[in-house]
């Protein structure tokens, strides 16, 4: 088994017998640590003190006056929600648990890198027994933004914030440049030749995934769509990419993200679509529950269609946690 995102974390936690991850003082240490959350230089000394104080014992209570003694208002604001994610993650027995009790009573003041760090690190944990990496490399969809461009009549996802990183750099590549004149060196389409050096490279986020119609990393979302789905529901589907949506008269649907949804109501409720909208549809999946009794009584057997869309900029910005809440899961499913 080779390493892959040791960036999430997940080698500081513990895992409990059902498999899940439980915090751990190390990971919090190092989560406390992140770049984000390290307070500047200029800081006053009662936000020192209190970051000192994380680092010794990141589980330590945090009376109001310590946050009420910062100096900075954006500081003492940006403390109590650290410090409330901190304690939602220690409120639950499992950062699973954390996740899905944010996800479905939401998500509040949590900053939206907050949630997608979570996802990284239960991803990396439903994904620990995969070496495929085109799977690995899809999956990296559900917490990093997406720059999309198409090529050669293929469609190529790059990993939004590398390719910024460098943006109007002068030597830029070809396939670079594709993305919009950013450039980054080491920058490379994932492919046979490649693949086996994708776990060496996962944490720089630097493979671009060849995501066109039929191609493996298509079939690597469906695949951990599949993973995701088992992690945190406990349920065992079947997803597969499709060309089209054959049946006209679909019972349910999940946009995998913000304009997917807003495209499917409009298709849903009879809507008209602007032709534009419907050009970014990305890719269609359909999924079938391997039981259909685990899932709502008026539409047990049918399939559940998955639409994934970018913005109007070539951003695909998938939100896994529609999976979570979007499905028609029956109450004999959620009990048990």
């Amino acid at each position: 088994m080779k390493e892959f995102w040791v960036s999430s974390g997940h080698h500081l936690l513990d895992v409990d017998e059902g498999g899940g991850l439980v915090v751990t003082d190390d990971f919090l240490k190092v989560y406390f640590a992140r770049p984000e959350i390290v307070p500047p230089t200029e800081a006053c000394q009662a936000e020192l003190a209190l970051y000192a104080k994380m680092l010794r014992d990141p589980r330590a209570a945090v009376p109001s006056t310590e946050i009420a003694a910062i100096l900075d208002a954006d500081a003492r604001e940006n403390w109590a929600v650290i410090l409330a994610f901190r304690d939602h993650l220690l409120r639950h027995r499992t950062l699973e648990a954390a996740y899905v009790a944010l996800v479905k009573n939401g998500m509040g003041r949590t900053p939206p890198l907050f949630v997608d760090q979570l996802v990284h690190v239960i991803l990396r944990n439903a994904l620990h027994e995969v070496e495929d990496a085109y799977v690995l490399r899809a999956a990296e969809t559900f917490f990093r933004l997406q720059k999309l461009t198409q090529h050669e009549g293929t469609i190529l996802l790059a990993d939004e914030e590398t390719v910024a990183q460098f943006d109007g750099n002068p030597h830029a590549s070809p396939l670079v440049a594709m993305f919009g004149g950013a450039t980054i060196v080491e920058l490379d389409v994932l492919n046979d030749d490649n693949a086996a050096r994708y776990q060496s490279r996962s944490d720089g986020f630097d493979m671009v995934l060849d995501f066109g119609t039929n191609r493996r990393g298509r079939r690597g979302f469906a695949t951990v769509v599949e993973h995701w789905v088992r992690h945190l529901l406990g349920i065992e589907v079947t997803v597969e990419p499709i060309p089209a949506i054959e049946n006209e008269a679909w019972t349910w649907f999940v946009g995998l993200d913000t304009e997917a949804t807003r495209i499917g109501n409009a298709i849903w409720n009879g809507e008209p679509v602007d032709p534009d909208a419907l050009e970014r549809i990305v890719a269609l999946f359909r999924l079938t529950f391997r039981d259909p009794a685990q899932m709502l009584p008026h539409v047990a057997g049918a399939p559940v269609y998955l639409i994934l869309a970018t913005t109007p900029d070539r951003i695909v910005r998938v939100k896994p946690q529609n999976l979570v809440i979007g499905l028609p899961v029956g109450q004999a499913a959620i009990a048990s």
